[in-house]
């Protein structure tokens, strides 16, 4: 992490409604004063469902603070919208990764290791990471 940034996190859904519960979730659970720079980008920009390249490239604007940024997403087109957004080269922050995690635990651990001042790499792990989280 340099001087004092936070990795910004962006979570990518189809449904705005589930974009926007997630990241509420995930920054619920850091348990702690510090504000990790969150966006939710879910849906269209009418509110239907679906994914806007748009609204992706708006929320990492909204959440770079010169750390990198993490995308999470659901599903997907969601996955195609943000690879070709990072091909093109100049619609996301440098130093934005597409982070392969599960969106729900995925989001809460990428969260949750950027709120203790973890750079990039380590943030990506951290969400990663979360497909072993066993339930049984």
């Amino acid at each position: 992490m340099s001087d004092g940034q936070l990795v910004g996190i962006v979570l990518v859904s189809h449904s705005a409604r589930v974009a926007d519960s997630v990241a509420e979730l995930a920054k619920g659970l850091t348990g702690g004063d510090v504000s990790v720079p969150v966006a939710a980008a879910g849906g269209t920009e009418d509110g239907g469902l679906g994914t806007s390249a748009e609204l992706i490239a708006a929320a990492a604007a909204s959440v770079d603070r010169g750390a990198g940024v993490a995308v999470l997403t659901d599903l997907g087109s969601a996955v195609l919208t943000v690879k070709a957004l990072l091909a093109e080269g100049d619609e996301l922050p440098h130093g934005t990764r597409l982070v392969d995690a599960p969106f729900v635990e995925g989001a809460v651990a990428a969260v949750v290791t950027a709120a203790t001042g973890a750079d990039l790499a380590a943030v990506e792990a951290a969400a990663g990471d979360a497909y072993s989280y066993r339930k049984v």
